[in-house]
């Protein structure tokens, strides 16, 4: 069943149209991201489907609200976490926590939610003692004390270090165990990967790409790159007929092949039958950031940087 439907969204701020016909769906239980480069349109479709932005033209149904209209029986059921979010300084972490909850019909356990964030030993310090990283925590904390049945994240893990980073994605995966729907964006395309279940890409406000992070890789095609060294004795003349460019400097030899397991196939088969040894042997597959730059790419878009 899906918990959001978006179907001919558009968004125009005067003559420019932000976004242009998005249609696309959101499954109860899944985490779908948004991602796009800057521009694209991301900011304006979620902000639609949070309630805090209207619509030019199209239909949007989230947890079977318009969020246009629905009021505090909407807002009761979603949880947002910002990518930058204000909060009193003075309030230690389960005071805030508490007065959030206050808002709402059925919160969450405060102490659960505490747990689930990782903030137990920071429970009763004051918000503007805690860490960029631990104040990150808090925000999600205080996104999910209200039991949402759908949870909106913008750009959580941004700042983050590597540590950090997999550690708010675990707490984003336990969300998913509970059965929690997730609507994420991300400039980061390994947390993309890691935490979809399906990705939307958007760009110039149109739906360029939609589907599992594997479904996109293998779609948007392209080389994997098998490298290696030229054995001692062999010319690169030598090397069989492979499927692949190949290119070669020096010692160092790349096979960028659509093919790769036929290809590395016949590379090990030369190599053993001349009692050689293909020093360095790495095969690269096509990344999930490579086939999004070349979704943007091929739709007229920048990348992100």
């Amino acid at each position: 069943m899906a918990a959001v439907i978006v179907k001919d969204l558009v968004k125009d701020y005067g003559a420019l149209r932000a976004v242009d016909g998005l249609s696309f769906a959101v499954d109860e239980g899944e985490v779908f991201a948004v991602v796009g480069p800057n521009g694209a349109g991301k900011t304006s479709t979620v902000e639609i489907l949070e309630g805090h932005r209207r619509r030019t033209a199209g239909e949007v149904s989230v947890l079977g609200f318009d969020p246009q209209t629905g009021g505090r029986a909407f807002r009761e059921r979603i949880g947002i976490v910002l990518q930058e979010a204000g909060m009193d300084e003075d309030f230690s972490v389960v005071e805030l926590l508490r007065l959030y909850a206050g808002l709402y019909p059925r919160p969450r356990s405060v102490d659960e939610v505490i747990a689930l964030v990782g903030l137990e030993d920071k429970r009763d310090a004051r918000t503007k003692s805690l860490s960029g990283g631990q104040r990150r925590r808090l925000d999600l904390g205080l996104g999910l004390v209200g039991d949402p049945d759908l949870l909106f994240l913008d750009e959580p893990t941004t700042g983050f270090d590597p540590s950090a980073r997999r550690q708010a994605w675990d707490v984003v995966a336990g969300l998913c165990a509970v059965g929690k729907t997730i609507v994420l964006t991300t400039h980061y395309m390994e947390e993309a990967r890691y935490l979809a279940d399906r990705v939307a890409v958007i760009a110039g406000g149109r739906l360029v790409a939609l589907g599992t992070p594997e479904e996109l890789v293998a779609g948007a095609g392209g080389p994997a790159v098998v490298a290696f060294r030229l054995p001692v004795g062999a010319a690169a003349a030598d090397l069989p007929a492979v499927s692949g460019a190949v290119s070669v400097a020096g010692d160092s030899v790349e096979v960028r092949s659509d093919a790769p397991t036929r290809d590395l196939h016949l590379l090990s088969g030369w190599a053993v039958e001349r009692g050689f040894e293909l020093e360095g042997l790495t095969t690269v597959a096509r990344s999930f950031e490579d086939a999004y730059l070349d979704l943007v790419a091929d739709a007229g878009g920048p990348d992100d940087g």
